[in-house]
């Protein structure tokens, strides 16, 4: 049956059968007045519809797979493929391949939607508020970055705050969801972000997971799943929590510490956990212990250790022009010589940050909550490279002490 004349007619019935006018639907439809009466009879229950064995053809039969192919693996637009196959052959409307293209992707996104609701512990989704700046009572900028994970079916929502996105401090955020929740979700969808894609290799339907991103994944248990492509609804959960954080432009001047802002963060995360979700009508909090007894059990505690205890002596941090590293939202100044490059970081048991170059140690800071936070040798040296470089190291010394220590931003140290 042709749907269009179909559909007309289911309309005509529903109103008023008194309404047709049979030469009147033929003129517009273009078709047999006889083929009219038969929809009429079919739909009034008066005829059975006998299955047609005619065999249906389309100028784009030759060319679907090449059309699926360059939509689902490139990303291409439906113009762009129906530019692309004119040039081998095709020779039909641009109407009738738009239409299949559509068809085609809400055909995969509705099979990506019923994948979508999950059952307890099988699966969360994970992704970051990016560079949210707050400031404290002093007046001084914190630029953070907000790590979340949202469990897809408890709506358990977990956040982390951190100074950075790199694959080191994505998986520390990871493990210690992992801890907090206790257990390991089945899947984990990701964004397409470049600590867990290899780009190179990816293409716009076949991702292709970084290898030392899928040694964690192992280790910690979960598969991880690419949001990509046809998935709108898939990230929408974790998507609407990263436009939740902005409740947190509130506490802008209400704290003066990073230990202060990472305090916040955490009563923050409890409070939207006991609220009930817009989505199940209930508590994430509540909801979230009967999803526990489903979850994939932690790894030992060795493997756990290895991605949250160690992460520190792994990353670099880059000396900027001010001559300073910024670790864990404060800045800790280095020798001038060191601009430009990179510095390992070791906290010792003592509260002691050791900044390292290579293998040599460069200055030793007391961990602080200071902003800012110098030697007195490293002091000297980014004076001494510009602002008081006429100066002599007697008046530079004395200049330091009286006003750096004075500000409260010395840290002693070497």
């Amino acid at each position: 049956m042709r749907g269009d004349i179909s559909d007309a007619i289911k309309f005509f019935v529903k109103e008023d059968s008194g309404m047709f006018n049979k030469a009147e639907l033929a003129r517009r439809y273009n078709c047999d007045p006889r083929t009219i009466d038969r929809y009429i009879k079919i739909h009034t229950g008066q005829l059975q519809p006998v299955p047609t064995t005619r065999e249906y053809t389309s100028k784009l039969d030759g060319y679907k797979e090449i059309i699926i192919n360059k939509v689902d693996k490139y990303g291409c637009s439906a113009m762009a493929v129906y530019k692309f196959i004119q040039k081998k052959g095709y020779d039909g409307k641009y109407s009738i391949l738009a239409d299949f293209v559509r068809k085609h992707k809400d055909n995969e996104v509705k099979k990506a939607t019923i994948r979508f609701e999950t059952n307890p512990g099988l699966q969360a989704q994970v992704d970051w508020k990016e560079d949210m700046t707050l400031v404290n009572r002093a007046g001084e900028e914190f630029k953070i970055n907000i790590f979340l994970m949202l469990l897809g079916y408890s709506r358990y929502k977990f956040i982390m705050i951190t100074t950075d996105r790199s694959q080191e401090t994505l998986f520390k955020c990871m493990t210690e969801a992992f801890s907090h929740i206790g257990g390991v979700p089945k899947e984990i969808l990701f964004d397409n972000m470049k600590t867990v894609v290899d780009r190179s290799k990816s293409s716009f339907s076949n991702t292709v997971f970084n290898q030392r991103f899928e040694y964690y994944a192992k280790d910690m248990g979960f598969t991880p799943i690419a949001c990509r492509p046809y998935r709108p609804q898939t990230k929408g959960k974790v998507e609407a929590l990263a436009k939740l954080m902005d409740r947190l432009k509130a506490y802008n001047e209400e704290f003066d510490t990073w230990d202060e802002l990472v305090i916040i963060s955490r009563n923050f995360m409890d409070d939207i956990n006991e609220e009930e979700s817009q989505g199940t009508g209930m508590i994430p909090i509540k909801v979230l212990e009967k999803e526990k007894e489903h979850f994939l059990p932690l790894p030992y505690i060795a493997v756990l250790d290895k991605y949250i205890s160690s992460q520190e002596e792994q990353k670099t941090y880059l000396v900027n022009r001010e001559s300073m590293i910024r670790y864990e939202g404060r800045k800790y100044s280095v020798p001038t010589r060191y601009i430009g490059e990179r510095m390992t970081v070791k906290a010792d048991d003592n509260g002691n940050l050791n900044i390292y170059y290579s293998d040599d140690l460069v200055v030793c800071h007391a961990i602080s909550s200071k902003m800012y936070n110098y030697t007195v040798g490293t002091a000297c040296d980014i004076l001494k490279s510009d602002a008081m470089k006429h100066s002599t190291d007697t008046e530079i010394l004395a200049f330091v002490e009286k006003n750096l220590f004075n500000m409260d931003r010395w840290t002693g140290g070497i």
